[in-house]
């Protein structure tokens, strides 16, 4: 199985800290992001990984080189950012013998077991195309909120109204079946947003696997300083850290 990890964000909502160092190698308990990323998703079967960069792309490349995973990893550098759909379609060879793929954005820190994210997927698969995780966000007007079905299946979904209807917000991590690829192309478009251009569309195709053990978009220095706090409870991340 193959993940597209999107680490080429500038992370402006985090600085200063990543005044030099790209968002996507933000340290938690001295592990970088992607870091954790990597590990995390290599113990699941996860064998080649595609990292897209843009901001600071030489730290992500020296973090590569560097890497235990450097060998099952490929780099592509985006001289303009083309938004989560329009990088999945720019390499779109990449994950086009793949039944399957992960969708990531990898400035997220996430614990769950990724096993039975991948089993929510495959047991629905010939339904929804894709499967969103979710976790129980405490600010909702910050986030993309979902409305699902008795079968869990996204019915609709708003992204960062003023009133959400309830705490259930998208994680921005996905499992997508190849045929979204077909989809993103119909599009005829470089830039595409998926949030905007490609949840809508698939309302009711949308399958969702609920992350009750830990998932933080490190977006912010508040989130980040909240983040380190955190991952000192042990018993939550011993096997992580």
């Amino acid at each position: 199985m193959k993940a597209l990890l999107l680490a080429a964000g500038l992370g402006t909502r985090l600085r200063p800290i990543t005044n030099t160092i790209p968002k996507c190698l933000v340290e938690i308990n001295k592990k970088p992001l992607l870091e954790y990323w990597l590990q995390n998703l290599s113990e699941i079967g996860v064998n080649e990984f595609l990292i897209n960069t843009h901001y600071l792309s030489d730290k992500v490349q020296e973090f590569v080189e560097n890497s235990n995973f450097k060998n099952n990893i490929t780099l592509v550098h985006e001289k303009e950012l083309l938004n989560t759909g329009g990088t999945l379609l720019a390499n779109k060879e990449f994950f086009i013998k793949e039944e399957e793929f992960f969708l990531i954005h990898a400035d997220n820190l996430c614990f769950c077991d990724f096993e039975v994210f991948v089993d929510t997927h495959k047991k629905n698969k010939d339904i929804c195309e894709i499967t969103m995780m979710l976790f129980e966000t405490g600010t909702p007007k910050s986030c993309g909120i979902v409305e699902l079905d008795s079968k869990n299946i996204v019915q609709k979904f708003h992204e960062k109204v003023e009133n959400p209807p309830s705490n259930l917000a998208n994680g921005a991590v996905y499992i997508c079946n190849n045929t979204i690829l077909d989809y993103l192309e119909s599009l005829n478009k470089k830039e595409i947003d998926f949030s905007l251009d490609v949840i809508p569309n698939y309302l009711g195709k949308i399958n969702t696997f609920l992350n009750d053990v830990y998932h933080r978009d490190i977006g912010t220095v508040e989130s980040y300083k909240q983040a380190v706090k955190d991952i000192k409870n042990f018993d939550l991340f011993k096997n992580n850290i």
